[in-house]
């Protein structure tokens, strides 16, 4: 009964953990709209910005990657 009471626990927080999947998902669509309303206002400044979108897409795909790790260990490591 204590380990099914442990595993559940381990289960509801890496369905937690998951939401931070979500959270980056958001960010990416946040960043690329924003990236295409200021290249859509300023077409000749687009092309300078081209570098910082993808690093602002790596960073924020990064911290999702970074949930999912944390979820699996959850999962797993218990």
């Amino acid at each position: 009964m204590e380990g099914d009471i442990v595993q559940m626990g381990a289960y509801i927080g890496a369905g937690l953990a998951c939401m931070g999947m979500g959270g980056a998902a958001v960010g990416v669509g946040s960043i690329v709209g924003n990236y295409l309303s200021g290249a859509l206002r300023n077409p000749s400044a687009a092309s300078g910005q081209t570098a910082m979108l993808f690093i602002g897409i790596a960073f924020s795909e990064a911290f999702g990657i970074f949930s999912f790790l944390v979820a699996l260990l959850l999962m797993f490591a218990v």
